[in-house]
């Protein structure tokens, strides 16, 4: 029989924690917690109540958000998502819109780096392991400002892998919804890994495309139309959201013949001149093999280029979808420094 489980005090279980330093707690960078009541930049600290909604039932929202040289790119239409998002899920923010825009760049100040990542949670809050919602006294928000993972060069010089999904699409309802349910995600994502490709994108009952685990897809006909799938059953990503808006300026100059939502099925997909997949920390990379077939001509080509260099200059330069952290933004991104 083996030794017996050890009972642990309040002092215990702290010192325990302080034990841990884990390779992967190098990108954890800052943390609210209303929870708490305050910030910590201490990883072994950044933790939420096992009894927390969030935690034992998906019961929450969330969004995620880069930081770019000391500016939140399209923190607005960001926090119009989660909005969204949290009234369908019938979950009350503990904070006003203001407030939490207030929090989220104190959260990066304390986090000393104007390249980040930033994650909001909202949650049902703590009060019992049921999934009655009416337990939870009280709604929460986490706030987690973590390093930019960057994708490997070869991503982007070679260009990505992808197949059909067969994990089932989710419903309209649910589609729309930002939720921390995200097991279908996650298994798409298992999906990808044990095939040997970089994504997988969803199908829905009528063979039309859907979703990535947590991209969006579009594709650039011969006739130069980009086109990506209808948002009635999907989840309607803020990077390409964005790029279609960018991209009707092409439109207007006669290099783009179409900027629209359609209903894709995988061979027109086959067929494109190129298809991409679009993402909030790349923000664009080119799927060079789909379900085995070649696209185009196998590499990424110019769309791709061409929508990468407009999604990076928007994030750094770009009217209207930057607020800045810091007073003086400049200034951070030459004296803050990267821990």
């Amino acid at each position: 029989m083996g030794s017996p489980v050890a009972k642990l005090s309040f002092d215990a279980v702290v010192d325990r924690l302080l034990q841990k330093n884990e390779a992967y707690h190098a990108n954890y960078l800052a943390m609210y917690s209303s929870w708490y009541g305050g910030i910590c930049t201490d990883p072994r600290i950044m933790l939420i109540p096992l009894d927390d909604h969030l935690v034992h039932r998906g019961d929450g929202v969330f969004e995620a958000f880069k930081c770019v040289k000391g500016y939140l790119y399209l923190l607005d239409q960001h926090v119009e998502r989660l909005a969204r998002s949290s009234e369908i899920a019938q979950l009350r923010w503990p904070v006003s819109r203001a407030e939490l825009v207030s929090l989220i760049k104190e959260t990066v100040r304390a986090a000393q780096s104007p390249n980040c990542l930033v994650r909001l949670y909202i949650s049902r809050g703590p009060g019992g392991f049921s999934p009655d919602p009416y337990e939870c006294p009280a709604s929460q928000l986490y706030i987690v400002v973590t390093r930019v993972s960057d994708v490997p060069e070869e991503k982007r010089t070679r260009g990505v892998t992808l197949k059909s999904s067969h994990i089932p699409i989710k419903k309209s309802y649910f589609a729309n919804v930002k939720s921390c349910n995200y097991l279908p995600n996650v298994l798409m994502t298992k999906e990808a890994r044990d095939a040997g490709v970089d994504f997988t994108v969803s199908i829905d009952e009528n063979g039309f495309l859907g979703e990535g685990a947590t991209e969006n897809v579009g594709i650039v006909t011969k006739d130069r139309r980009f086109l990506v799938p209808r948002f009635e059953r999907i989840l309607q990503g803020t990077t390409i959201t964005r790029m279609m808006e960018l991209a009707r300026d092409l439109v207007t100059a006669g290099e783009l013949a179409e900027v629209a939502e359609a209903d894709l099925r995988p061979k027109d997909a086959y067929d494109a001149a190129e298809m991409l997949i679009f993402g909030t920390t790349y923000p664009v990379l080119s799927v060079v093999i789909y379900d085995r077939h070649v696209i185009g001509d196998g590499v990424p080509g110019p769309w791709f280029r061409r929508f990468r260099a407009m999604l990076l200059q928007d994030a750094e330069s770009g009217e209207g979808v930057r607020t800045p952290v810091w007073s003086n933004a400049h200034e951070s991104v030459s004296t803050a420094g990267e821990p």
